[in-house]
């Protein structure tokens, strides 16, 4: 019996092992796009992305730009607010927030009464609105730039543009989070106005908070949409904010009941303890708004990941191959005078692996053998074409260039201690320069790309 019980936990040890090995480095070696491998694949770039990007690190840092912000922020707020005749409901979501820092908020909220009253009068009116507005720009441009950071993209947008979409977010965004609010009012007076039973208060509760908290996922999701410099699909984008409502909602359940046995911790700190219990509140909010931008990031790039570990590895050889076959494609699409090549068009064609095709691009692009192409501003779809003339593109072209990249020669005396690798060197990049290196990659053979 001992031995069928210690059998019984080697065997189920052993699946366990083969199970975290699977979910680890396994699962990207299975073409298979099946709901449960794609499951596995979005836990498993979500937590090793959450541990490589430092989540924490960027949350503490956006904690503090947002402490900075955050009177502009609840002032742009609270007059939007106005305009919708919620100011008492905002105020009341605060108090209700924080329980045990009334008197704290009532100060709050006359510091934030005075900067609209500041705003609204005589020169104030330009200097205060434009104040405002670059106080919560500045802080929506480093929220982009962490956002830009977990999806890789090299470029934010342009000033004009943050002027633009970021005005466009500050009344969208606020406007979900004022209506999930005003929504769950109106229901709840409506419904009780309209149903007298007293057994009918549980259940109007109930969907006024199942109301409110769609509309926190919805304004998480548009977020996930809207903020980062690249196109999210509505899908994913939508998932993400799912899962960040939840964790936003678990989040103020375990605050405002946590805050209700704080009154020890009070009589220490005073007023005063509003303050390090709204860092602690706003870090963790920081905390699981990025990881629900990890998660939109994560279900929609499931595909860059595939063969991760071997990309990892790659034989720089093989690299190369693969370097020379993607700027053939881009340049023989230029000589057909076929639109631009997109990242995604080499993709689908030929089956290369994204995170490897981003890779050997983005090292062509600053070799300048290819230059971006906006082919649809709107859509942000970017296509790829030869930087120089295609007949000038040779393999020994393409290899000085990519050779250009970084730092050289920086190691002192390094040719007076190795002159014989040196010579080597030489008369190796002296036989490549010779035929077929000359060859250009307009006349190589592939398979061309259909579009």
């Amino acid at each position: 019996m001992a031995e069928q019980k210690e059998s019984f936990i080697k065997r189920l040890v052993n699946k366990a092992v083969k199970f975290y090995e699977y979910c680890t480095t396994g699962v990207w070696s299975d073409t298979r796009s099946s709901l449960k491998v794609n499951i596995i694949k979005t836990l498993s770039i979500t937590i090793r992305s959450f541990l490589n990007t430092d989540i924490q690190t960027q949350a503490c840092a956006m904690t503090y730009r947002t402490l900075l912000a955050i009177v502009p922020a609840l002032a742009l707020l609270f007059a939007i607010g106005r305009g919708f005749g919620l100011q008492n409901f905002l105020q009341d979501e605060l108090y209700n927030m924080f329980p045990s820092q009334k008197d704290a908020i009532r100060h709050a909220l006359a510091f934030v009464d005075s900067y609209l009253n500041q705003a609204s009068e005589g020169i104030f009116v330009g200097i205060g609105l434009l104040f405002l507005l670059y106080t919560v720009i500045n802080l929506m441009s480093n929220v982009e730039d962490a956002f830009n950071l977990i999806w890789n993209v090299r470029q934010g947008r342009s000033f004009w543009r943050k002027i633009t979409d970021y005005t466009a977010m500050l009344l969208i965004l606020p406007v979900l989070m004022i209506c999930g609010g005003g929504l769950a009012v109106f229901v709840s007076n409506t419904l009780q106005s309209i149903f007298h039973f007293g057994f009918m208060t549980p259940v109007i509760k109930a969907l006024c908070e199942l109301g409110y908290f769609l509309f926190t996922c919805l304004f998480f999701g548009a977020a996930f949409m809207m903020i980062p410099n690249t196109k999210v699909k509505f899908k994913n984008a939508m998932m993400a904010g799912l899962f960040t409502g939840v964790g936003f909602s678990v989040l103020q359940w375990l605050f405002v009941s946590g805050q209700l046995y704080v009154a020890k911790y009070n009589a220490i700190y005073g007023t005063f303890s509003f303050l390090p219990l709204m860092l602690i509140w706003l870090q963790f909010v920081w905390v699981i708004f990025m990881s629900g931008a990890l998660i939109c990031y994560a279900s929609q790039n499931i595909f860059q990941f595939t063969f991760s570990n071997q990309i990892q590895s790659i034989a720089p050889c093989y690299k190369d191959k693969v370097t020379l076959a993607i700027a053939t494609v881009i340049v023989q699409h230029f000589v057909k005078r076929m639109s631009p090549v997109t990242d995604l068009d080499i993709i689908a064609a030929y089956g290369i692996p994204s995170r490897l095709v981003t890779s050997v691009i983005d090292n062509l692009t600053d070799a300048g053998v290819v230059s971006r192409v906006i082919i649809d501003e709107k859509r942000q779809i970017i296509g790829y074409q030869p930087a120089v003339e295609p007949s000038l593109i040779t393999i020994d072209y393409l290899r000085t260039k990519l050779n250009s990249i970084g730092y050289r020669d920086f190691i002192p005396k390094f040719g007076e201690n190795f002159p014989g690798v040196v010579q080597a060197m030489e008369q190796i990049d002296s036989a490549l320069a010779s035929s077929p290196a000359d060859t250009p990659l307009s006349s190589l053979k592939i398979t061309t790309l259909n579009k």
